[in-house]
């Protein structure tokens, strides 16, 4: 192994407490042209990823197929406001375990009721409210991970003593891919409870839609 395994823990923890998100307040209060939202985001959320030299945060065709896949609102006069913004960084967040359809399918009705909303709950409260919990999230985060790199240390103990090192970090990759595995199922049987839901409403709706086309005798 090129780390030691008691570095690699403290690596991990030390990245988790440099994750930051883009505050509402952050955002710029004007519209943008596309080229500077794309380099507002690179700015923001570059070094949350894997090649920080070579990955794209988001780029103009990513934003051309959101709007095509009604991820996102059309533009105004070809700029994008705030709360286009907003939303983007949610779609970034998603679109690593969740497909295209999953994330329009959890976004439409957010967007369909607080897009452009004038009160007082609006798409940046959600967001906030959102986002907010991060950090108690972060803590609960570290402390799992802790409880279960203590537990991949206790395996493969009887293992060939040069390859020791690495099978216990192999047992503590899977029980993270495990982890990460379960809690993909869950929000993908959430989604499809809501898919599911507002088709019980069409259906609902439609034999009232029907009796209104009707011409009265």
């Amino acid at each position: 192994m090129t780390i030691k395994t008691e570095d690699l823990l403290n690596s991990i923890l030390d990245s988790l407490d440099r994750i930051t998100y883009i505050k509402a307040e952050d955002i710029p209060n004007i519209d943008l042209y596309m080229d500077q939202v794309t380099t507002f985001m690179e700015s923001r959320l570059k070094r949350t990823t894997r090649n920080p030299g070579e990955d794209k945060i988001l780029t103009k065709t990513m934003i051309n197929n959101y709007a095509k896949n009604d991820l996102l609102p059309p533009p105004f006069k070809k700029k994008y406001s705030r709360e286009h913004v907003m939303l983007l960084v949610f779609i970034y967040y998603y679109k690593g375990i969740l497909s295209i359809n999953d994330i329009q399918e959890l976004l439409e009705p957010i967007t369909r009721q607080f897009f452009g909303s004038k009160d007082a709950f609006n798409l940046e409260t959600i967001y906030e409210t959102a986002f907010g919990l991060e950090q108690g999230q972060i803590d609960a985060l570290k402390k799992d991970i802790t409880e279960k790199f203590q537990t991949a240390k206790g395996t493969f103990l009887d293992a060939p003593e040069e390859s020791q090192e690495f099978l216990q970090v192999f047992s503590f990759i899977c029980m993270l891919g495990f982890d990460v595995y379960l809690k993909k199922l869950l929000i993908e049987k959430m989604i499809d409870s809501f898919h599911d839901d507002r088709r019980r409403d069409l259906r609902a709706k439609e034999p009232k839609a029907r009796e209104a086309k009707e011409p009265k005798a």
